[in-house]
């Protein structure tokens, strides 16, 4: 059997969470008649100390519907430059809002809240883009799982609301930033106007993001679900999986971050110029193969021939991401097919 470290979007529910499903009392979500998924907006929400919450099937609708309520068309979202919005939604923000972005660059996608600011034009009259949002991204996917600085965060949010800028947050690992930082959802939750987070990663749902906003967001972000198509009838057999994802999956993150770092450990001490463990803050571990001349292609190849699956996201780019479905023993075998890999010629 392979193993599978190409994302933790990859995990299967669990015996525990498949008999949830089965139990899991429905209605027509459309018309607000699911008790399931009512009762998982209003949880989530509640966690992030937010009033209201939007189920939705990915994580990528679920930032698009928060965005669209904070920037007209023909506005701007400022965002890092590998940031998943910009990167990995394949322009939806102008396909389907009219919504214009610009980056500022950063290392290993970490903030720092003077860039954003020093870029950013609000109120920019009649004939300048005027800046209306900012997106932050928490954990940094394509910076390799890295954790924004909470007193970064702040700074940020106080010096942009002071401008009439709104926040932001593409949460989709916010569960394991909690996890490895100990900072309080509430404390992330209370920096942002809209947020969206993801129950289908290291959590282990199969499907299931939420947007939280306020209670008038939301109920705009509900109309633009529909006209999306994104409206789900008897949808609570997914929402029970975000029930038991919350209370069984959430401490055991910390599990997948001490893989990760294993990984990068073994990688560092193979070769510095690959990975440094220091920037492995969860459960990512991004592999940088310049230094050794070979390209992300190349060592996809040779892993997958030898069992073990890895994403190639650049010309010499790999990632490897640790969950749930891996185990010790896995994650060992992980190492000695990627130290193999990676000094065969």
């Amino acid at each position: 059997m392979a193993i599978d470290l190409r994302s933790d979007t990859v995990t299967a529910p669990s015996t525990g969470m498949r008999a949830a499903m089965a139990g899991a009392a429905v209605g027509d979500d459309v018309y607000g008649d699911d008790p399931t998924v009512n009762s998982l907006e209003e949880r989530v929400a509640a966690l992030f100390g937010h009033e209201a919450g939007l189920f939705s099937p990915t994580g990528s609708l679920a930032n698009q519907l928060a965005i669209r309520t904070l920037v007209k068309p023909g506005e701007e979202l400022l965002t890092e430059t590998s940031s998943h919005i910009v990167r990995a939604e394949l322009g939806a923000a102008a396909t389907f809002s009219g919504i214009t972005t610009r980056t500022w660059q950063s290392t290993h996608g970490v903030l720092r809240a003077e860039d954003p600011l020093a870029i950013a034009h609000e109120n920019a009259g009649p004939y300048l883009v005027s800046t209306t949002a900012i997106a932050i991204e928490n954990t940094h996917n394509f910076g390799g799982g890295t954790i924004q600085p909470i007193d970064e965060i702040a700074v940020l949010a106080r010096a942009a609301r002071a401008r009439g800028i709104a926040m932001h947050l593409d949460g989709a690992r916010i569960w394991n930033a909690h996890v490895a930082s100990g900072v309080s959802l509430i404390e992330y939750g209370k920096h942002f106007d809209t947020i969206s987070v993801c129950l289908s990663k290291g959590l282990g749902a199969p499907i299931g993001s939420l947007m939280l906003s306020t209670k008038a967001r939301v109920a705009e972000a509900r109309i633009w679900r529909k006209r999306y198509g994104a409206g789900m009838r008897q949808v609570g057999i997914i929402a029970a999986a975000g029930h038991y994802a919350l209370d069984q999956n959430i401490t055991r993150l910390g599990d997948d971050h001490t893989k990760a770092k294993k990984i990068a450990r073994a990688m560092h001490a193979l070769n510095p110029s690959l990975v440094h463990p220091d920037n492995v803050h969860t459960n990512i571990v991004g592999l940088d193969l310049v230094g050794i001349g070979m390209t992300a292609d190349e060592l996809n190849t040779r892993c997958r021939e030898s069992g073990l699956w890895i994403s190639a996201l650049g010309k010499h780019y790999a990632r490897l991401v640790t969950h749930m479905d891996v185990s010790d023993g896995q994650c060992d075998e992980a190492v000695a097919i990627l130290q193999r890999a990676l000094v065969a010629k």
